[in-house]
């Protein structure tokens, strides 16, 4: 007799349809989904996210300053950035998005580097050779992300499958906004990762908003999570703006990947609170009130409600713990300001093994216009 279909799980039920929560808005926990972290990692989860929020308004201030040239906040998703990144272990690989630049801090950028890498100066790694905003950091396996929407997706599978190659116990955390499941190569990452088992988590940030264009547009799908059951590998809907949900989620993702489970596939549902970049005004295409209704659902004052029910966090504490972040980043922005330019050769040196002699007398020709006094006009593009 043939075996009786399986009904179909409730909205509520299915991973894919519903939504992941694991804190209440009054800020306590639902103790069978909590990932039960310990009480030190909790406070310093939240000071990273506090970190973040001040450091991007800094970096907003220095943009609008024309200290720095262009930058991307990651305001009002930081729950999503820290609760994932802080789920891999040293030797996992990041490849990141627009907003994940905090993924690398959390991993041990020095944050001299990290503004160095915004000031295009001696202090960035890459010696300014990056547009600003695609922090690389390897000895914290944090790979520079692709300004072409979608391409670090199959990048990330194919890491994850060099990595399984060599038999190591590597995961790759791969990431990509709302917009990104449009592209082809989203598509190619995802189906390639599930037919071959790859151990990669690749995290999808729906923050809304792909620039001007919203989700709504962007597909026919109930949800984003449920395009994994297409090619064949679990698919997972959280709530982005919840840190424990965040970390349980992705925290599962990654031992299944480590443990020959294969791919999986995360959404985390968040909102971009500011416009797509330092360059972008959101006023232009969306409505204010959508705005204040996210503002209320903010991943800060939701975590801190859950440490001040705990007896872990107070008035006190904040405003001690603002001020040495204030500080540090205070500190750091001294110094990256004081580190010189690249030197000159770097244009070329780092180019070829051998520079070849058309590229030496060009940068000859750059070395005179600079001691004439020269300089290069325009604006940044984006």
């Amino acid at each position: 007799m043939p075996r009786r279909a399986k009904p179909p799980a409730k909205e509520e039920e299915a991973p894919d349809l519903g939504l992941l929560r694991v804190l209440r808005d009054d800020g306590t926990a639902d103790r069978a989904l909590d990932p039960g972290l310990p009480p030190e990692r909790r406070v310093a989860l939240y000071r990273q996210m506090l970190f973040l929020r001040l450091f991007d308004r800094k970096m907003l201030g220095l943009q609008r300053q024309g200290r720095i040239a262009f930058y991307g906040a990651s305001i009002g998703q930081e729950a999503a950035v820290v609760g994932s990144a802080a789920c891999a272990e040293p030797g996992d690989w990041i490849f990141p998005a627009l907003r994940e630049g905090g993924a690398a801090l959390l991993r041990g950028m020095p944050l001299r580097a990290f503004l160095g890498q915004l000031y295009g100066n001696s202090a960035d790694e890459c010696l300014g050779h990056q547009q600003p905003m695609h922090f690389s950091w390897r000895a914290g396996n944090h790979v520079s992300l692709s300004s072409p929407i979608g391409t670090q997706v199959p990048q990330a599978v194919g890491a994850a499958m060099a990595a399984r190659i060599r038999g190591d116990r590597t995961v790759v955390l791969g990431y990509c906004g709302d917009g990104a499941t449009s592209e082809g190569d989203f598509h190619c990452g995802m189906n390639f990762a599930a037919v071959f088992g790859a151990p990669v988590v690749l995290i999808c940030q729906n923050n809304g908003w792909a620039i001007s264009v919203p989700v709504s547009q962007q597909t026919a799908s109930r949800t984003l999570a449920v395009k994994a059951r297409a090619y064949g590998m679990p698919g997972v809907r959280v709530d982005g703006n919840d840190l424990l949900a965040v970390y349980a989620a992705t925290s599962e993702a990654v031992g299944r990947a480590r443990s020959g489970g294969g791919s999986t596939f995360l959404e985390l549902v968040t909102y971009r609170r500011l416009g797509h970049s330092s360059s972008d005004d959101p006023g232009r295409y969306r409505d204010e009130a959508e705005v204040r209704k996210w503002e209320r659902k903010d991943p800060l004052p939701r975590f801190r409600r859950h440490l001040e029910k705990r007896r872990l966090w107070d008035e006190r504490r904040e405003k001690r713990a603002a001020e040495e972040i204030g500080g540090e980043i205070a500190a750091a922005i001294r110094e990256a300001e004081a580190a010189p330019p690249p030197p000159l050769e770097s244009l070329v040196e780092h180019a070829f093994a051998e520079v070849p002699a058309r590229l030496r007398a060009q940068l000859e020709e750059v070395r005179h216009l600079f001691q004439e006094g020269g300089r290069a006009e325009g604006a940044f593009p984006l």
